[in-house]
């Protein structure tokens, strides 16, 4: 049974950075792909970033292209989400998904979330 902690959030000023982190407290983080959402209050969840089981391939929404960058280390059992040149905008609840394959949609195994809040 894969069970999934986020950590890393915090509060960070605009332009600061994050760096989030993914790991399997139970189960093997490597059999899965690994997508990251995030929902803010009164919005729906959306896709942020994925990447597939081998690292090989990620994705990631258009809204963050070029600051985020997803990562994974399956000797630690362990995928990260690097956040750079943060907006308020990117204020949420952060969860990380387990899914058989990328997606930036689902998730079959779901993390308790991490908080990120961006201001000044």
């Amino acid at each position: 049974q894969l069970q999934l902690v986020e950590s890393g959030g915090g509060l960070v000023q605009p332009g600061g950075s994050l760096r989030l982190s993914c790991a399997a407290s139970s189960g093997t983080l490597g059999y899965y792909a690994i997508g990251w959402f995030r929902q803010a209050p009164g919005k729906e969840r959306e896709g942020v970033s994925c990447i597939t089981y081998g690292g090989s391939i990620t994705y990631y929404v258009d809204s963050v292209k070029g600051r985020f960058t997803i990562s994974r280390d399956n000797a630690k059992n362990v995928v990260y989400l690097q956040m750079n040149s943060l907006k308020p905008e990117d204020t949420a609840v952060y969860y990380c998904a387990a899914e058989f394959k990328c997606s930036l949609s689902t998730g079959r195994h779901w993390g308790q979330g991490t908080q990120v809040t961006v201001s000044s």
